[in-house]
């Protein structure tokens, strides 16, 4: 008798990556083995993301592409999971005659079930429940058997901060922080399995707290972990900071010395349009605490271009507060409506102002990015390596700053620290020896 089959893609954010491991065990303790190849899947699962409308736009567009492969097949059981599934769930049938199961974020510990039940009664599904206590209740149970070098972990989710732009209050609920036993049981495992970097992720994960466990010392109790070699967290709200998490990033040399910190914007005006509660000021007091800290850190940012209600003088604002910072990588988008937040209702600045403006953002941006990057020639870098490219010609990994880089050497194993002279550099990537 054949195993059954399952095929998993997965849309946006590093928490959906983890969510898709997560998935994927709980479908393998359902006896379905994990394929690569979509045309011979029995289950079929889309594991989503709404942060902007492109995504959503994608997610849609790739199930009337699904539907073409099975044209002439039996058809598989498709699970509609993530942001999309929730925010969605109650047009998803009528724009998707192909989608059998829809499964919210909060929900999808409930797969087996509603798969064993589709099977036998062929019933369309929906379950968009916000139980995230129920949901790490079952995913706590699963061992976490990932072989990477460099692993994500869950440590929050949920966000209490209400930006008027922002869809993750209402895809993921209200701020939910995991056991931190149960945490550190999963690097643990992840550790015995050859993990060398922890990635703590939360949509607030500077909020983290369990009882009197902030996410410092979460870190300090990950740190004392010896096979742990590199611990990062992603990503924080401006105003979730405390002296003691700021200080471990001069105290502890396993805190990485690169930090996620999205600002949205540079206008006073527009932070408070967009309900951030922090001022530009407040961010780069901010910045210059963490400098102080620890001199060598390097920020990466988010910018949200042409919101309802910037003017010029507020598009300056941000360009000039991307200068005052310097970024060494940042990510910048125009304004997307999100069905169901605040901002939906505002009037839109015209796409061809919105687009010139992201144009000049995003050029000073890049050159700060590649003035970075060119800083680092001629210069020695701790590399973690995690693997080989797909030519097998160099090896990939990581400086301590988060920027790619390339090594062709053949010595090199997966999960090493090495001291790389970099050579050459371009705007997203570095490559160089061992020194």
């Amino acid at each position: 008798m054949n195993s059954r089959k399952f095929y998993i893609k997965t849309f946006g954010c590093q928490m959906n990556e983890y969510d898709s491991n997560k998935i994927s065990d709980l479908l393998k303790s359902i006896s379905f083995d994990k394929t690569e190849k979509i045309d011979d899947a029995d289950c079929i699962v889309f594991n989503t993301c709404h942060i902007r409308e492109k995504a959503t736009q994608k997610v849609y567009s790739d199930i009337g592409k699904n539907k073409k492969i099975f044209k002439n097949k039996s058809k598989p059981i498709f699970v509609l999971a993530g942001c999309v599934a929730q925010a969605e769930s109650s047009v998803v049938f009528e724009k998707s005659d192909y989608v059998d199961i829809v499964v919210g974020p909060q929900a999808y510990h409930k797969l087996p079930n509603l798969i064993e039940k589709f099977k036998k009664n062929k019933k369309r599904s929906v379950d968009t429940n916000l139980n995230v206590d129920e949901k790490f209740d079952v995913l706590n149970s699963l061992k976490n058997n990932l072989s990477k070098v460099s692993s994500f972990v869950t440590v929050q989710e949920g966000c209490d901060k209400f930006c008027k732009f922002c869809v993750v209050p209402y895809t993921r609920g209200p701020e939910f922080s995991r056991n931190h036993k149960t945490i550190i049981n999963e690097i643990k495992s992840l550790t015995e399995n050859g993990t060398k970097e922890i990635i703590l992720l939360g949509q607030n994960v500077s909020a983290y707290k369990d009882e009197n466990v902030t996410l410092a010392k979460l870190i300090k109790k990950i740190a004392n972990i010896n096979e742990v070699q590199r611990i990062r967290f992603t990503t924080s709200h401006p105003n979730d900071f405390d002296d003691e998490l700021i200080s471990l990033f001069g105290e502890e040399p396993k805190l990485m010395p690169q930090l996620h910190l999205p600002v949205q914007s540079g206008s006073d005006k527009v932070l408070k349009l967009m309900n951030r509660n922090h001022t530009r000021d407040d961010y780069l007091k901010l910045i210059d605490r963490f400098r102080l800290t620890r001199p060598d850190i390097q920020f990466s940012s988010d910018f949200i271009v042409g919101y309802p209600g910037e003017t010029h003088e507020d598009h300056k604002d941000t360009i000039n507060l991307i200068k005052d910072v310097g970024f060494s990588l940042s990510y910048s988008f125009i304004y997307s409506q999100r069905p169901g937040t605040p901002a939906t209702n505002l009037d839109e600045i015209s796409i061809e102002i919105t687009k010139k403006r992201l144009e000049e953002v995003q050029g000073i941006l890049f050159k700060q990015q590649l003035e970075f990057n060119n800083y680092m020639v001629n210069k020695e870098n701790n590399v973690l390596f995690e693997n080989k490219t797909q030519d097998q010609e160099q090896f990939f990994g990581r400086n301590q700053y988060m920027v790619p880089v390339f090594v062709k050497n053949n010595l090199i194993k997966a999960g090493e620290i090495k001291k790389i002279f970099i050579q050459n550099a371009n705007r997203n990537n570095l490559f160089g020896k061992i020194v």
